[in-house]
């Protein structure tokens, strides 16, 4: 039997490209899509349902994968329609997890230390405060950072929501809503500040800090001083500037602090901006978070607010633990010797009804010119507070602490470096800790002793005399920073915070008088502002008021 072999019809594509003639395509094949190759192209797989993309070094395996090209060579044909390309991405988006951990509250009681309820700290527009712990809710304290840096083994856990550090009414109208992206463009370069007037009792830093170490440590004493964090038109020495027309705007240095660093902010805050003529107040608002001090605010992982009271290591018990810290150590580092300087008697305090001595406190009312145009007069006056002098009675300090809690406890910034083994031989690094997880309150610490014009930032490292107890601590270590140069190290811009100011206060004088509310979103990096009401805060204090004297009675 004889086998015959024909072979097929070749088609001779006459144009000497590779790949089918387009003269003579046959016809089974027309009306196929055709992607162009190269003759170097390896065509052994059909349909390739793998992502170069993952093979990369940060991919699946560690190792470059096999699909990919020489850097540098296009492949021939790239520029091409992909007609065989897959699009996968709106399947994902449909794909989500269950949420399967329980969920945290973020509702928080007042912090009792040792069974007892903690005193003294300054609460409310005119409050003052003493060196006692004591004293409500912390800066920011509900709940932590949302959306925290994610590793492996989190992807069951819930995400952390926030409580807006003020209850928004539906009543209110949202006037307009800013994206940090857009305030941290802004720019507006302003010269040292003038200074108007001085108030207040100041004495000189005691030196002998500056020898303390972990070898050396020191028991932080709790001293009852009398300190004022008064609201601006609480103020009698701002109301005596505004009625003779010195500015168009008044604010204090905490308030200013907050809103010219506010891109930093990730807790919740909230300014109550009210506008009187053709003049605007800055306030902080009766109980709100600008009496107390933030604890790892920029931390990935964040301490939370809990139900428990007990809890020592929650948002609202680090932020007061915190603010008696401070209060104590900055009255502790006087030197009780020195000779106190007062330019003009304290204008919050009275003899009559105070008995605790005062707080070595200078006032400084600085004017500073937020002017764009030539022919423009736009200033504001700025009530600024140095803690002590040095050596000369010129030279002012600023006096700050930072405190280290229980490590092994949530927000603890992952075992992070014991102060008390390693800060003398390792500081740099537990400075660049502190710069990362409280990035927001190091930046308004620097702002505002540049503004009260400070040569130095005395900065205090005060630690846990045992972990689990929060009522007893040591100092193990004081730096000095100068800080300008801490604001240099942090990134911290005063042209961008001063442009932050001058936009907003731009865009509240364009409304008319009345009272506003600038919020920090408790949950997304942007601010809102909101018209209120006149008496939108006064109502919830006389419901306060009432339900302290019904107790009182009962």
């Amino acid at each position: 039997m004889t086998l015959s072999f024909s072979l097929p019809p070749i088609q001779d594509n006459a144009d000497g490209s590779w790949g089918p003639s387009t003269s003579a395509l046959p016809a089974q094949f027309k009306d196929i899509p055709y992607a162009p190759f190269s003759k170097s192209d390896k065509i052994n797989r059909i349909a390739d349902w793998h992502d170069p993309s993952a093979d990369t070094a940060g991919g699946r395996g560690g190792r470059q994968g096999y699909t990919q090209r020489r850097q540098g060579r296009e492949a021939y044909g790239a520029a091409e329609g992909t007609v065989f390309g897959f699009v996968h991405d709106e399947d994902e988006k449909s794909f989500s997890l269950v949420d399967s951990g329980a969920r945290t509250s973020t509702r928080g009681k007042a912090p009792i230390r040792g069974g007892r309820p903690l005193r003294g700290v300054a609460t409310g527009r005119g409050g003052r405060g003493r060196g006692g712990p004591g004293g409500r809710g912390g800066f920011g304290g509900r709940g932590g950072r949302g959306g925290a840096r994610a590793g492996y083994g989190d992807w069951n856990k819930p995400q952390r929501t926030r409580d807006s550090s003020v209850t928004i009414s539906p009543d209110w109208q949202v006037l307009e809503e800013i994206e940090f992206a857009r305030l941290a463009k802004l720019n507006l370069s302003v010269s040292e500040g003038e200074d108007l007037e001085t108030y207040g009792t100041i004495q000189a830093y005691d030196r002998a800090f500056d020898r303390i170490n972990t070898r050396n440590e020191k028991p932080l004493e709790i001293l009852d001083r009398v300190r004022y964090n008064t609201s601006t038109s609480d103020d009698p020495v701002i109301a005596q500037l505004s009625e003779k027309k010195a500015a168009q705007i008044f604010a204090t240095d905490s308030i200013l602090s907050v809103l010219m660093c506010a891109p930093r902010s990730v807790n919740s805050w909230d300014i109550v901006f009210e506008r009187r003529g053709d003049q605007l107040f800055l306030d902080k608002r009766e109980s709100g978070p600008f009496d107390y001090i933030t604890v790892n605010e920029n931390a990935a992982d964040p301490p939370v607010d809990s139900d428990d009271a007990s809890n020592i290591n929650s948002a609202g018990s680090l932020s007061l633990e915190a603010t008696y810290i401070n209060q104590n150590f900055s009255s502790q580092v006087i030197q009780a010797s020195s000779k106190a300087i007062t330019p003009k008697p304290n204008p919050f305090y009275s003899a009559d009804v105070e008995t605790e001595p005062l707080a070595s406190t200078l006032y400084k009312y600085k004017k500073f010119d937020l002017s764009v145009e030539e022919d423009e007069t736009f200033d504001i006056i700025v009530r600024t507070e140095a803690d002590a002098y040095l050596g000369k009675k010129d030279t002012l300090v600023t006096v700050k602490a930072l405190n280290e809690f229980d490590p092994r406890a949530q927000g603890g910034a992952g075992k992070p470096l014991d102060w008390r083994k390693n800060l003398d031989t390792q500081k740099g690094a537990i400075v660049a800790s502190e710069m990362k997880n409280n990035s927001a309150k190091l930046a308004r610490w620097a702002v505002q002793s540049i503004l009260v014009g400070a040569e130095q930032m005395k900065m205090g490292y005060i630690s846990r005399a045992n972990p689990r107890d929060a009522q007893r601590h040591v100092i193990v270590g004081v730096q000095s920073f100068k800080p300008t140069d801490f604001a240099r190290q942090m990134n911290v811009s005063l042209a961008n915070g001063w442009g932050i100011v001058r936009t907003i206060a731009d865009l509240l004088l364009k409304q008319p008088e009345g009272k506003y509310v600038l919020v920090k979103d408790p949950n997304n990096p942007q601010i809102r502002l909101y018209k209120v009401p006149d008496d939108a805060f006064e109502a919830g204090v006389d419901e306060e008021t009432i339900d302290e004297e019904q107790m009182d009675q009962e």
